[in-house]
């Protein structure tokens, strides 16, 4: 539990120290093109998204994956549990109209 709460904490500074891209992103989530997937990375929800949509889904991922690989070497665990955990955070905290990846590989408008 203890571990939850702190990778929520740094998730929450991730969020924080990626202002410039994150307008980006929310922009894009709320058009519908870009939603947080179960594994802690984002991903284009429609298929006919520009290109730029696909390099800023392909900036954030890089680094997310950056950061997870951080907390996961400083916690001793793996990159793929954090980002784990962080994917059900940002799925829980996704405003409703947003789309998310359920488990069942389908994008679905919370």
């Amino acid at each position: 539990m203890k571990l939850v709460l702190r990778l929520g904490a740094v998730l929450l500074m991730l969020c924080a120290a990626l202002p410039a891209v994150a307008q980006s992103l929310d922009q894009a989530k709320t058009a519908g093109q870009v939603g947080e997937r179960i594994d802690g990375y984002v991903g284009v929800v429609d298929a006919n998204a520009p290109g730029d949509v696909r390099s800023l889904v392909d900036q954030v991922n890089a680094e997310r994956q950056a950061k997870y690989a951080d907390i996961a070497a400083e916690r001793g665990i793996s990159v793929q549990a954090v980002a784990q955990i962080a994917g059900e955070k940002l799925i829980q905290r996704a405003p409703g109209g947003q789309y998310v990846l359920g488990a069942d590989g389908q994008w679905r408008q919370k």
